[in-house]
C-alpha cells in the first residue's frame, strides 16, 4: 500500500461533481492545498449527462418561491443560498464566458444549453489553482490510522489530510459514480443517515398489455394533475409527462413525485388524477359528449367535438374499458376531467433522476462539518434533501459546496486545542 502523507492544511475533496469542485474551489482560494479524488475518470460524469439536453443550470424563481422547493429542508437549504443563490450561480458561469438566458418554463440555461464547456473550464481553472485531480480514485472508508482508504488503478492508497470534503452524491445513475456506496462505510462509522429513496422519479402503473404495447413512449401534454398532499390538502399543477412501459413519468410526474412516494409509503395507495382536456369546463365537456353521434364511432365522436385523441383517448378506455362509449356522458365527462390513475411503486433508485435521504442535516452543524469527527464535511446530493427538476438541485449542490468550503476554511483556522 502506498501512503500519501499530507503536509500542513491539506483538504482531501471526495468526489468531482458540482458540489466537490466548489468545495475544492472555495478551499483554494483560501490558500490551502486542495486534492480531488474521483471515482471515475474524469470529474463531473453527471453533470454532463444532466445537461446532454440542455443545462439546466438554474431557475429563475424569486428568491421566496425558489426556497419553497426544498420542502421540509427549506429554512437549511435557505442559508447556504444566502450566500450563494440563483443569480450568484449565473454571475459565477459569467466569469467562465458562459452567458445564461431563462426560458420559457423558468428555467435557466447556458446560451449554447452546453454542460462541456463550463465544466471543461472550471476544471481547468481549477488546476492552473494548484487543485490536483486523481481520477479512479474510489473511497471505501477510513483505515485504523484515521486516514482515508481509497482504491485506486494502481491499488489501495492511504490519505492523510487536515480535513475532507465528502461529496458523494446520491444512488441515481450509478454507472456515472452516483452508487450510494457510501452509505455503508458511513454508517458503520455511525454517521447517522436517512435511507436513500427515489426522487424525481416516475412511477409503475398496471396497464393492460393492450395499452403499454401501443402507447409506451407517448407524450401526455397538456394536463393537470390533481393529488393531496401529506397534509390532506388538495394539490393541483399543469404540465407535461410520458407514458412508460411500466407507467408514467416525465417532468409533471417528478415534481409532485415527492408526495406520491411517501404517501404510497405510509398509505400503501396513492390516488393521482389528470385533467385531460384542461382548457374546458367538466360542463363543456358534457354539452359536447351529449350532441349526437351521426352514425361515428365513440373515438371519431370524441376526436371531433373534444380534439381527443391519441393517447389521451387510448386513456379514457384503459380505464373505462373499451365499452367506454357506452357508459353515460356525464359518467364519461367527469373521467376526463378527473382520470383517477393508481401508482404502485417509485421506479428503481439506479433510474432515477435524483435520490431523497441521506447524510441527516441534524448530523451536522451549520458550516456542514459532521458533528461526531471534526474536520470532516458533507456536501451536495448526499445529503438529506431532495428538491424537483428545474435548476434547483444543481443550485443547492454549489451553494452547500460552497458553504462546505468555508465551513473548512474555519476549521482550518481555529488553533488545535479548540477544536
Amino acid at each position: 500500500m502506498s501512503i500519501e502523507r499530507s503536509s500542513a492544511r491539506r483538504v482531501a475533496v471526495i468526489g468531482g461533481g458540482p458540489a466537490g469542485l466548489m468545495a475544492a474551489e472555495t478551499v483554494r482560494a483560501a490558500g490551502h492545498q486542495v486534492d480531488v479524488y474521483e471515482a471515475k475518470g474524469s470529474p463531473g460524469r453527471k453533470f454532463l449527462i444532466a445537461g446532454k439536453g440542455g443545462l439546466n443550470l438554474t431557475h429563475s424563481d424569486p428568491p421566496a418561491l425558489f426556497v419553497t422547493r426544498y420542502r421540509e429542508r427549506a429554512a437549511q437549504v435557505g442559508a447556504w443560498l444566502a450566500d450563494f443563490d440563483a443569480e450568484a450561480l449565473r454571475a459565477w458561469a459569467r466569469g467562465f464566458g458562459v452567458e445564461t438566458y431563462v426560458g420559457s418554463s423558468g428555467r435557466v440555461f447556458p446560451i449554447d444549453r452546453k454542460a462541456a464547456p463550463l465544466l471543461r473550464g472550471w476544471v481547468r481553472r481549477l488546476k492552473e489553482q494548484g487543485v490536483r485531480f486523481h481520477v479512479q480514485h474510489r473511497w471505501t472508508g477510513w483505515n485504523a490510522d484515521g486516514s482515508l482508504r481509497l482504491d485506486s488503478s494502481a491499488g489501495p492508497v492511504a490519505v492523510l489530510a487536515d480535513a475532507v470534503v465528502f461529496a458523494l452524491g446520491g444512488g441515481s445513475w450509478p454507472e456515472l459514480g452516483s452508487d450510494g456506496a457510501w452509505v455503508a462505510p458511513m454508517a458503520a462509522h455511525g454517521v447517522d443517515i436517512a435511507p436513500l429513496q427515489p426522487a424525481n422519479c416516475g412511477f409503475d402503473l398496471a396497464w393492460t398489455s393492450w395499452f403499454s404495447e401501443r402507447q409506451a413512449g407517448a407524450p401526455l401534454k397538456p394536463v393537470i394533475a390533481h393529488w393531496t398532499d401529506l397534509h390532506g390538502q388538495p394539490r393541483a399543477q399543469q404540465g407535461e409527462c410520458v407514458i412508460t412501459a411500466n407507467g408514467i413519468e416525465g417532468s409533471l410526474v417528478y415534481a409532485l413525485a415527492a408526495d406520491l412516494r411517501d404517501a404510497l409509503a405510509r398509505d400503501g395507495q396513492v390516488l393521482l388524477q389528470l385533467d385531460l382536456l384542461p382548457g374546458q369546463t367538466e360542463a363543456q365537456v358534457l354539452d359536447k359528449l351529449l350532441r349526437p353521434r351521426q352514425g361515428r364511432s365513440f373515438g371519431e365522436h370524441l376526436r371531433r367535438q373534444l380534439g381527443l385523441g391519441g393517447v389521451k383517448s387510448a386513456l379514457l378506455f384503459e380505464v373505462l374499458g373499451k365499452d367506454a362509449g357506452q357508459l353515460p356522458p356525464a359518467q364519461i365527462a367527469a373521467t376526463l376531467k378527473r382520470l383517477p390513475l393508481s401508482p404502485l411503486r417509485p421506479r428503481p433508485l439506479a433510474e432515477v433522476i435524483s435520490t431523497a435521504g441521506g447524510v441527516r442535516l441534524e448530523a451536522l452543524d451549520a458550516q456542514l462539518m459532521l458533528r461526531q469527527m471534526p474536520g470532516s464535511f458533507c456536501a451536495g446530493e448526499m445529503l438529506d434533501w431532495e428538491a424537483p427538476t428545474g435548476g434547483y438541485l444543481l443550485t443547492a449542490c454549489y451553494a452547500s459546496g460552497l458553504r462546505a468550503g468555508r465551513g473548512v476554511i474555519e476549521y482550518l483556522q481555529t488553533p488545535a486545542a479548540a477544536r
